[in-house]
């Protein structure tokens, strides 16, 4: 009879999932040769591999001419306010406008998330849940990691002010760990995300985007897609298009 104790079991150890950062919309640095197909055609999974449809979401700039109209993609009329288009020479965008607006809307946001959650602790974000969940499906069920997120008295008072108010005006629980950094880091991040979005596609085809859904990754990705935008020619073609996911 051995006299050895029995060897322990080995605990085999839960490999840590990283949760993918949410890419609903992207920047599409046009290529000069394919600028006036893309106006005409919007093929865009033919001719840039990317399945979308057009996004009208950047302002065209006040001093637009009537002849220059043809140079916008998708070109809307407002009553009030800037005109919104999906793109066309960085020139004729109002980049600097759509940044300014982006940043004192956020600031408002923020000062009103403020009143919100006043008198509740900081809140653990989603991702940190979800990450638990992906990395351990089993043993810490999507059910689990969604009522513990919403059990924190912070995110139930974003989700109570939610339920009682238009969504024009609810407060997004995704941004909840950009809230958190403070009302110029939030405002900063939106005045970017305004020009840069989810994703950005190079004139070399490249694909930045964030590597995770954390806060520090996409700020890691505006940093980047913001300097690669500050270095584009001005008469650079830029075209936003909503994903469509499979």
């Amino acid at each position: 009879m051995s006299k050895n104790p029995p060897a322990a079991a080995k605990s085999t150890p839960t490999a840590v999932v990283t949760p993918e950062a949410v890419v609903r919309t992207m920047i599409v640095c046009v290529p000069d040769e394919l600028s006036q197909v893309l106006d005409s055609t919007r093929q865009l999974e033919r001719h840039l591999g990317v399945s979308g449809t057009s996004c009208p979401r950047y302002w065209a700039t006040p001093a637009l001419r009537p002849w220059q109209r043809g140079q916008l993609i998708d070109l809307r009329k407002a009553k009030t306010g800037p005109r919104y288009c999906a793109g066309g020479p960085i020139r004729l965008l109002d980049l600097a406008g759509m940044r300014h607006g982006a940043y004192v809307g956020a600031s408002v946001r923020h000062a009103h998330w403020t009143h919100v959650v006043a008198g509740t602790k900081p809140a653990t974000p989603w991702p940190t849940f979800l990450q638990k969940h992906l990395s351990d499906p089993s043993g810490y069920p999507m059910d689990a990691a969604t009522a513990e997120f919403n059990r924190q008295p912070r995110v139930q008072a974003m989700r109570m002010h939610n339920a009682a108010t238009p969504e024009p005006a609810q407060l997004n629980l995704g941004d909840l760990e950009i809230f958190q950094a403070g009302p110029s880091a939030y405002a900063n991040y939106h005045a970017l995300w305004a020009l840069c979005t989810d994703a950005f596609l190079t004139e070399a085809g490249d694909r930045m985007q964030p590597v995770s859904a954390f806060f520090a990754d996409r700020i890691t990705y505006l940093e980047q897609a913001a300097r690669y935008l500050d270095s584009l020619d001005e008469d650079q073609w830029l075209f936003a298009i909503d994903l469509q996911h499979r």
